[in-house]
């Protein structure tokens, strides 16, 4: 997959060869929060994790740059959430990207509702080193159109999420190997204010407020009419 590889103020664009897409699910610094999030999708009729942090894998070709997506009905939304990306040297790289997410489906299979939809990720990646020493104030928002224009969805600093290095520490653990060269892994997200709701437009931010500078994702998704035959 193609990005823009920010580093020292320079960018260049390289193909990264990816072969993992990973989730992670319930990555909540705070576990009353985390208790949020989870009492949030118990009452769309979503069972909850065995384990926190919980992890699911999802196919490759779900990523998409594109500034438009697909999805079967209309009871999918998105999640804002920062990515780690691991590159063939084995650094990693900072991101944004949406998990995509059918609502109804989930109700009855978490990993099924992952794997149907599109996972949006912005296209400009930076260097991890350079927001490691102020991983805690990077600022993760959304905006949904709730039919009056965009609506401020969800919003929070990265201390209110594990340290993505916890949380590759917590995949070893629970034996899913390591988080190495080839890994683009989703590292979790804030509860919806006023709920999850789907929504077909989506536009988010992550901010580094040190070196005043952001990424951007902005996407719509198409809703396709569901029929059984």
């Amino acid at each position: 997959m193609r990005f823009e590889l920010i580093r020292a103020g320079r960018s260049e664009f390289r193909t990264l060869d990816l072969c993992r897409v990973v989730i992670a699910g319930w990555t909540g610094r705070d576990p009353a929060k985390v208790r949020e999030h989870i009492w949030e999708l118990a009452s769309l009729g979503v069972a909850p994790p065995r384990a926190t942090p919980c992890f699911y894998r999802v196919g490759l070709e779900l990523l998409s740059t594109a500034s438009s997506i697909d999805c079967i009905g209309d009871q999918s939304s998105g999640e804002a959430e920062f990515i780690i990306v691991v590159d063939e040297a084995g650094a990693w790289w900072v991101g944004l990207g949406s998990d995509h997410t059918d609502r109804h489906v989930e109700t009855y299979s978490i990993p099924v509702s992952k794997q149907i939809c599109p996972k949006p990720v912005a296209s400009a990646l930076w260097a991890y080193e350079e927001v490691a020493d102020h991983w805690d104030a990077l600022e993760l928002r959304s905006w949904v159109d709730d039919g009056a224009g965009l609506t401020l969805y969800q919003e929070g600093t990265l201390a209110g999420m594990l340290d993505p290095r916890q949380t590759a520490r917590a995949y070893v653990e629970q034996g899913h190997g390591e988080i190495g060269p080839g890994t683009l892994m989703f590292g979790g997200t804030f509860a919806a204010l006023g709920g999850i709701r789907p929504r077909q437009r989506l536009r988010m931010e992550l901010r580094d407020p040190i070196h005043e500078r952001g990424l951007v994702l902005d996407y719509e998704t198409r809703w396709l009419p569901f029929q059984e035959s």
